[in-house]
């Protein structure tokens, strides 16, 4: 699933994947999110509520430009680094097309459905 993704003001191109969490983020859209740095991997925020982790996709690890959702905690993040090895509590849900430079200093993000 194609989505609009504009970071700090400038789009960018995304998709999502279509596990069950995607889809359930996609249904919270349009969102924008204030974003912090995680442990100088990931940039991270909370969405309005948890979402679902039922038929959870194999567990990845995160890459560059990756969109995840951490279940334990249920944030989401962005990854601009490599992230740790693949969890089950990691939910890979799709990917952002921007380098690492323009992911590591964002502030504020936001996701639309696309037309």
């Amino acid at each position: 699933m194609y989505i609009r993704v504009t970071i700090d003001g400038r789009p960018v191109d995304a998709t999502l994947n279509d596990s069950p969490a995607a889809r359930d983020l996609a249904s919270l859209l349009p969102l924008t999110l204030d974003l912090e740095d995680f442990h100088g991997t990931e940039r991270i925020a909370d969405p309005p509520r948890k979402l679902t982790t039922e038929d959870a996709p194999e567990p990845a690890a995160a890459k560059v430009g990756d969109i995840a959702y951490f279940a334990p905690w249920g944030n989401l993040a962005i990854f601009y680094k490599a992230g740790p090895s693949a969890s089950v509590d990691l939910l890979v849900l799709g990917h952002i097309d921007a380098d690492a430079d323009q992911l590591s200093g964002a502030d504020r993000i936001t996701i639309e459905a696309a037309p």
